[in-house]
């Protein structure tokens, strides 16, 4: 969703370190997993290594996406990468320049001539069939984005409950999911629910209409999504416009991956999660990244984030099409959020054009190889920042934001062990003590992240 007013409050929780120079003396170690899998779950659900996010706000119009991605799959396959997050798929109110987020059509991929076009900004239905059977022949999850808290593009009808007209009245083409005014906020049930997204008409999910038509009826959006087109889970936009059950009631229908875009606390996100049976985005995370970068203080680390509270129910991110304000030390953030808990998501744009992608790809091996167990946090002051998994293998992530290299004794998992920096940022091979303490070092606004040979 194009940006929207958030009201977000993180929650600094500092621990303690040492005061020595060279040693690092008190941990805080969060446990692998206080959470339990949602319990809903299909043959296909993505959340394994990391999800590509396949898209950015305003990507090339003329219906050319689909092939564009479609052409990715592979080398995004052979990188690590198991699931691709696609833009909302079907016509909007403004036809082939709609970046979906009016939806007009809920069955309409690009095969009608409405609202302007007859194929969508990203292409035609075929293409996308094409691209979804691409992605599952490269063993990639596909993730649609789905658009259920507003309509655009309906006509001007009048409306008794507002006293005027309201644009309430939806013919598409597909003759599927057709509305009126009283599928929509204020009603004959109820004058509103959690919240409404500009001035769209804000769908009202307690009629049962509506709810047949999203995921009840056996032609319904989520049943054709998910067994016409092949779509594979779900990425439920503004979530904070209607109630958890709603989320939860789409999936119930027909199972696969899930994660919810809400812009909140951790502990709001947590029990959001818990509500709604998904995952969501962990915004705490990003913004205390965000935060951490632009004020050279990596204590700021240390906030309440989602995947410290349930690691299987966050999304990690460092830039999505709404979001991109980690200017400086990106490379530092994808280094985190590749070596943390949490299921890390890559932007299009920092993969395919802004950052090294030779970088990107060592980060998501790394992820997928090495970054296993709970996690112990060990350091951190304005410029360093120290953390281990503790899983099988394992690994210690070293993020030094200063001007120069910094070096230090880190306690490890490893007694008496040679180790490496997977990188390559340090040609170091440093033997661990018998006590399982080394030294080891990180170069200027660089990273390291060591692990056994």
């Amino acid at each position: 969703m194009k940006k929207y007013l958030i009201i977000f409050t993180a929650a600094i929780l500092l621990y303690g370190c040492s005061t020595e120079m060279d040693a690092v003396k008190e941990t805080t170690t969060i446990a692998p997993q206080e959470g339990a899998q949602p319990s809903n779950s299909t043959a296909r659900s993505a959340g394994g290594t990391v999800m590509m996010q396949a898209f950015y706000w305003d990507c090339p119009s003329g219906g050319t996406w689909w092939n564009t991605i479609a052409a990715k799959v592979a080398d995004w396959h052979n990188a690590g990468v198991d699931a691709i997050w696609l833009p909302p798929a079907t016509k909007g109110a403004s036809g082939g320049y709609s970046m979906g987020y009016d939806p007009f059509d809920y069955f309409d991929f690009g095969d009608y001539n409405q609202m302007g076009s007859t194929e969508t900004r990203f292409g035609s239905k075929s293409e996308l069939q094409n691209l979804i059977t691409t992605a599952h022949n490269n063993d990639l999850y596909v993730i649609a984005d789905i658009v259920i808290n507003h309509n655009g593009g309906g006509s001007s009808e009048y409306n008794p409950y507002t006293g005027g007209n309201t644009y309430t009245n939806f013919n598409p083409a597909s003759g599927m999911f057709s509305r009126t005014l009283l599928d929509f906020h204020p009603n004959n049930e109820h004058a509103s629910d959690a919240g409404t997204f500009g001035s769209y008409p804000d769908l009202c999910h307690d009629k049962t209409y509506v709810q047949g038509w999203l995921y009840n009826n056996s032609n319904s959006v989520a049943k054709y999504y998910k067994n016409t087109m092949g779509f594979d889970g779900w990425r439920f936009d503004y979530v904070a416009g209607y109630a958890p059950s709603v989320c939860k009631n789409f999936r119930d229908a027909v199972g696969g991956f899930a994660v919810g875009e809400l812009w909140e606390s951790a502990a709001n996100l947590d029990t959001w999660t818990v509500a709604a049976d998904m995952r969501a985005f962990d915004f705490p995370c990003y913004f205390a990244m965000r935060d951490a970068l632009a004020a050279n203080d990596l204590t700021k680390l240390n906030a309440d984030m989602l995947f410290k509270r349930k690691p299987y129910n966050a999304v990690t991110f460092v830039s999505n099409h709404d979001t991109n304000e980690i200017y400086n030390g990106k490379m530092l953030a994808y280094a985190y959020i590749l070596t943390h808990e949490g299921y890390p998501c890559i932007f299009y744009r920092d993969y395919e054009e802004w950052l090294d992608k030779n970088k990107l790809n060592n980060l998501i091996w790394i992820h997928n190889n090495k970054a296993s167990g709970s996690t112990t946090y060990l350091y951190a002051d304005n410029d360093e920042y120290v953390a281990k998994r503790n899983g099988s293998p394992g690994l210690v992530v070293y993020i030094n934001n200063s001007d120069s290299w910094q070096q230090r004794w880190v306690e490890t998992n490893w007694a008496s062990t040679v180790i490496k920096d997977y990188t390559g940022n340090s040609t170091w091979e440093p033997t661990t003590q018998s006590g399982k303490w080394v030294q080891i070092q990180a170069p200027p606004h660089g990273y390291t992240i060591w692990s056994v040979k």
